[in-house]
């Protein structure tokens, strides 16, 4: 195989290090990148704390010792509180930039955490967390596009599947905190420190916010390439704005904005008005349910429970074990990010997804028979819960926002993941409210409905999930909307640049050499 075929870039001039801690301007985009991966850790710190929270006594008791129903409603305010925030948050990340919905974000975040740490009673509590639900999506919409736009195009691949793994990274912080706090008896500020914890990464945010590039990709879209070719040459190529790594991809980016502009306003209503986009949205919303109705959050629900069955009733037992096992899903996770782009997007989906389904037949194979007497079966679904979570994590974990930032253009990106977030988000929120009543009437038999769940997403994944394995962002497109659409959008902008053609090779040329090297290899 050629080295094209591996890499399609490769034939690129490029003027940085192959090793990017080696390399000025990759290091200096590090702290671009360390941003766009914190939206993640706010989100799994958040996920992770509450559920830790609920074996301090005194967080119960300053929250009124909440009935179930109350309890849980506290629980998932962040989600119902994130649900409103969508359509807003994908308006001013293309409006106004992917930083300054960042910034507006976490500052949100920063109000609703203070409120939580600060406060007593349910409905406060309940408050607090609405609002940090609100400012959360804001992060969550702007900072996954960021990333991946941002990111070089030599490793943008793993980059992007990197930003969920970072989810686990706010949880195994959250697991440990929530352990340390079990130690702090007879004071409040146990678990208030649990709570004000939720800031120092927003905080962190901020502060860098101001010395961080804005996306390429979002500059072109306000008319201001010039700023685009500053920001590429500097991040990409140490400065020299005439690199062929450059060039190709500024060009690249105009051709698929002008091609998106041809196409008139872009509204939601954009996703069903074309095949490509219809089967974006249906990508979207399979990878959104299914992330979230594959076993994952009833698992998760009733781990203590399950460790209590098997004579694991110590507190401090109990949340070392949670966080041992968020020490491992956080490992196999970065393990699937950084594979994704050897074994391909579309491999790495089905090895989850079938993997998933197999390690579930046992978990309610198993729960039928600890059910049934059979005590040491017990044991046995612990054991499947890490083989399960393998599974999960490899594929799942990195590709859910990872894939839908790979298949979506620029002008859908936001909005986008806007709606990948808001079914997320609705599916969590039936998980809070439907999976406990479930699990109470029918036990171990719920399990069947995740098992078909699988069953469909393998289907889907198979049949409509394409491999998006050695492409840039621009190049995906003609996955889903033909090269001819491509071709003719490159025709209409390089008719209506009027004089401003970069003084540099032209897509064309660079092809050309590539065309040239592949016949000599």
């Amino acid at each position: 195989m050629s080295s094209t075929q591996q890499n399609p870039l490769a034939h690129l001039r490029n003027n940085t290090s192959p090793w990017w801690w080696k390399d000025k301007g990759l290091r200096s985009l590090a702290l671009g990148i360390a941003v766009g991966f914190s939206s993640s850790v706010s989100t799994g710190y958040d996920g992770a704390v509450m559920t830790g929270l609920q074996a301090n006594k005194l967080f119960m008791a300053a929250i009124d010792h909440p009935s179930p129903t109350m309890l849980g409603t506290i629980i998932a305010a962040q989600g119902l509180g994130a649900i409103p925030g969508f359509i807003p948050a994908a308006y001013v990340t293309d409006r106004f930039g992917r930083c300054a919905a960042l910034a507006a974000g976490y500052i949100i975040i920063i109000i609703g955490a203070l409120i939580q740490a600060f406060t007593t009673g349910g409905w406060k509590m309940f408050g607090g967390r609405l609002i940090l639900g609100f400012g959360g999506t804001f992060v969550a919409v702007a900072g996954g596009p960021y990333t991946t736009e941002i990111a070089h195009p030599r490793n943008r691949a793993q980059t992007t599947a990197l930003i969920q793994t970072c989810f686990y990274m706010g949880s195994v912080v959250a697991a440990w905190v929530c352990f340390g706090a079990v130690y702090m008896r007879g004071t409040n500020w146990g678990w208030r420190m649990c709570l004000l914890f939720q800031v120092v990464v927003p905080l962190m945010a901020l502060v860098a916010i101001p010395f961080i590039p804005e996306s390429p990709r979002w500059l072109v879209s306000k008319d201001r390439v010039e700023e685009a070719h500053d920001m590429l040459a500097k991040y990409r190529a140490n400065g020299d704005k005439s690199d062929e790594m450059v060039v190709y991809e500024l060009q690249e980016i105009q051709e698929a904005i002008e091609q998106e502009r041809a196409a008139k306003a872009v509204t939601f209503a954009t996703f069903i008005k074309t095949k490509g986009n219809r089967r974006r949205l249906a990508i979207i919303l399979t990878v959104a349910f299914t992330s979230q109705w594959a076993g994952n959050g009833v698992i998760s629900f009733y781990l203590v429970s399950i460790l209590r069955s098997i004579g694991i009733t110590n507190a401090v037992q109990q949340t070392g074990y949670n966080a041992g096992l968020q020490v491992f899903n956080w490992v196999f996770a970065i393990f699937g990010a950084l594979v994704c782009e050897r074994f391909g997007r579309r491999k790495m989906w089905l090895t989850s997804a079938i993997g998933m389904f197999f390690s579930y037949v046992v978990i309610t194979a198993c729960s039928a028979a600890y059910a049934n007497g059979h005590a040491p079966a017990g044991k046995a679904v612990m054991g499947m819960l890490f083989i399960y979570f393998f599974f999960y994590d490899i594929g799942y974990t990195g590709l859910t926002l990872a894939y839908p930032l790979e298949i979506l253009p620029f002008a859908l990106r936001s909005k986008g993941v806007a709606i990948l977030f808001l079914c997320i988000m609705l599916s969590a929120t039936f998980n809070t409210y439907v999976n406990p009543i479930a699990l109470h009437s029918i036990a171990w038999r719920y399990y069947f409905v995740f098992l078909g769940v699988l069953l469909v997403a393998i289907t889907l994944i198979y049949f409509i999930f394409p491999e998006t394995k050695g492409r840039m962002l621009e190049e995906i497109a003609v996955i889903f909307d033909g090269e001819e659409a491509t071709l003719h959008a490159q025709t209409n902008l390089r008719e209506e640049r009027d004089g401003k053609q970069i003084p540099s090779p032209t897509v064309t040329e660079i092809k050309d050499i590539h065309d040239d090297n592949d016949r000599r290899v």
